[in-house]
């Protein structure tokens, strides 16, 4: 298969400032070019994130004229959705006028490589308004109150989904806490302001039938994952009859506690890491920010192997999991001889770490046995 060819470089420096300045995960799915046998590929597909999903947008460019502004293609199912015409509803011709005067499109600098962030920034900003005017036109007496209720806090997601295999649901994404979840970790790694987000996705119920209640979820960035998981947290019931504004007071109360719980976790697997120096020497590696890996070199006789550690967020709840790896025996492929993940060492939260670490060395002397005697088994002669 022919790879398609580059994007000129105007069209290259804009998409690449898009991608590393924007607080939002937009991607590129696909680069092609409009026309055979041109020496440029001028139109990508947008994944444009909305409501902890994505939507397509074309992003059509001239590889002849790079001096020119995009055409955007949205999806088909988004029709009505038309933030390029001149009027959109309710508007009048002068505040249709003043709009597109204020749009990137009016002053389009090709040499500016910040113009394709402005221009999808701005029409996604007109998505998110088109979809809850879309749901604002549901006769749907609980969605209206929700909305009326909930729209009040900053940053609401919300959009109108359908299927062919289902019935038409309304799906809400609310972020959740209004602080900076980054400075609760010290010297903390993450580039992107971690979120945490509720979903909440309501069934649309016909006429005269039982109102469904709605399915609830939390979700998180990807990175925050490291420091606890969302899936771990047991949702508060959502009694009959609740509104997310109701709903919405307990359940941050629980996250909160979760993340002072999950910050402590940390201090207490850095000092178990530190209990083990004394029996294993000093590790050959470890996460000093989470602390949910270390590795040890240890020796018995003439067999030395690695002792890799590996700790859960909910630590010491959970037992660490060991992989042994020798460092004198390769298998066929030519890659070191590890035995399975060890889960049966002895184990109990309520152990010091000094106990922890002591406990595990006396696993680790008899285990170590053994595991020579399965790195001479996977030997290949």
């Amino acid at each position: 298969m022919v790879p398609e060819p580059p994007l000129p470089p105007l069209i290259s420096t804009q998409i690449k400032h898009l991608l590393v300045h924007s607080h939002l995960p937009f991607r590129i799915e696909q680069i092609w070019s409009g026309c055979k046998n041109s020496r440029f590929s001028d139109r990508f597909t947008l994944l444009v994130p909305f409501c902890l999903d994505y939507v397509k947008w074309e992003v059509i460019y001239n590889a002849f004229f790079p001096f020119s502004a995009p055409d955007i293609v949205f999806s088909p199912e988004d029709e009505e959705f038309r933030p390029l015409l001149p009027a959109i509803d309710g508007e009048g011709e002068d505040e249709s006028q003043a709009r597109l005067m204020r749009s990137s499109l009016w002053n389009w600098n090709s040499k500016d490589p910040s113009m394709l962030f402005n221009l999808v920034h701005e029409l996604r900003g007109l998505y998110v308004q088109y979809q809850r005017k879309r749901v604002g036109q549901v006769d749907d007496t609980r969605l209206k109150f929700e909305m009326s209720t909930i729209f009040s806090r900053e940053g609401i997601e919300v959009c109108l989904m359908s299927g062919p295999d289902k019935s038409e649901e309304v799906k809400f994404v609310v972020p959740l806490l209004d602080l900076d979840l980054n400075k609760r970790v010290h010297a903390c790694p993450w580039k992107q302001e971690q979120k945490i987000f509720l979903q909440v996705v309501f069934p649309l119920s016909r006429r005269h039938s039982p109102t469904p209640a709605p399915h609830i979820k939390l979700v998180s960035s990807s990175q925050l994952k490291d420091l606890f998981s969302v899936e771990d947290i047991k949702l508060p019931s959502w009694v009959d009859g609740m509104c997310m504004a109701e709903y919405l007071p307990s359940l941050e109360d629980t996250l909160n506690l979760q993340i002072l719980k999950a910050v402590e976790y940390i201090g207490g697997r850095r000092r178990f890491i530190e209990a083990l120096a004394p029996k294993f020497g000093r590790p050959l590696e470890a996460d000093p920010i989470f602390c949910r890996t270390a590795t040890f070199l240890a020796v018995t006789g003439a067999f030395t192997f690695l002792v890799h550690f590996s700790l859960s967020t909910q630590f010491p709840k959970q037992q660490p999991t060991l992989i042994l790896q020798s460092s004198q025996h390769f298998n066929s492929q030519g890659a070191p001889v590890m035995s399975p993940p060890l889960h049966n060492c002895p184990w109990s939260p309520r152990w010091s770490p000094t106990e922890m670490a002591e406990r595990i060395f006396d696993f680790l002397v008899k285990e170590c046995i053994g595991f020579k005697m399965y790195c001479l088994d996977a030997v290949v002669p």
